[in-house]
């Protein structure tokens, strides 16, 4: 079978066909959240500002699983103005809407940063790390996590439980013909805390988010985007993953994502 060009190949204005490569791990009829992270982070940051900004935080509501079936962005300015603005997409599927995006956008300036601490230790470069070993979803059809990304482990692995470093690579671009921005690297692999830092077995339990938060200090230089993430279980079913962002030179952001957690 011949892989996809891209995750999601364009059908007009505001219009995307997902492929194969967006499928999820929870439902062979949905995409990983990681997928339209990454779609709607291009949205928002192509939306026009009058001064030049920069996203600083994306939130995202996974209002429904998100089908692969023909899907319609659509944006708008939430409010505007020159030094903050908050900028809104949603993604419908048909008559339904089932993901919501906000960006935070802050007017750029040139600012001289104090220096500080990495804020993670110096894992392996992505070179000398463990490609991911996924015997959980060794076989059936293709999938985000395994044909879509690339990942390579400095602590941990994927069927293992407890916190996990990984560096994420995409393996195709995000929509054909576009080669995907910094932010859009960043929002595709932010989604991957939970499924890296399991604090319960996949084959027992199921630990979906149905949110992810993204906090963006600076986009990161090159292909690769690394997490060091964990993973706690509180009562009554949620949960919290969070995940420190960096890439070659160090820390660049934080994701956080809210989980629900049950037997399988």
């Amino acid at each position: 079978m011949t892989t996809p060009e891209a995750v999601f190949i364009p059908d007009g204005p505001g219009r995307f066909q997902p492929t194969e490569l967006s499928r999820g791990p929870w439902d062979p009829g949905a995409q990983h959240g990681g997928a339209p992270a990454g779609l709607l982070a291009g949205a928002l940051e192509r939306v026009e500002s009058d001064v030049p900004m920069a996203v600083v935080r994306l939130t995202y509501e996974f209002i429904r699983p998100v089908p692969l079936t023909p899907l319609t962005v659509a944006t708008r300015i939430a409010r505007r103005g020159g030094r903050v603005q908050l900028v809104e997409a949603q993604l419908s599927a048909g008559e339904e809407v089932v993901c919501r995006a906000v960006a935070l956008r802050v007017r750029r300036a040139e600012v001289a940063a104090p220096a500080f601490e990495p804020g993670i230790a110096s894992p392996l470069p992505p070179q000398e790390s463990e490609p991911v070993v996924m015997e959980t979803f060794r076989e059936g059809p293709a999938m985000f996590a395994r044909e879509g990304m690339e990942i390579r482990f400095s602590r941990g692995q994927f069927d293992a439980v407890g916190p996990a470093t990984a560096w994420f690579r995409l393996r195709a671009p995000l929509v054909a013909g576009e080669q995907p921005t910094p932010l859009q690297r960043v929002a595709a692999a932010a989604d991957f805390g939970n499924g890296i830092s399991s604090a319960v077995p996949w084959t027992t339990h199921l630990f979906i988010n149905p949110d992810l938060t993204v906090y963006v200090e600076r986009l990161p230089e090159g292909e690769w985007v690394g997490l060091d993430a964990s993973t706690r279980l509180g009562e009554a079913g949620a949960g919290l993953s969070e995940s420190v962002l960096f890439d070659s030179r160090g820390r660049l952001g934080r994701a956080l994502q809210g989980l629900y957690v049950a037997e399988r």
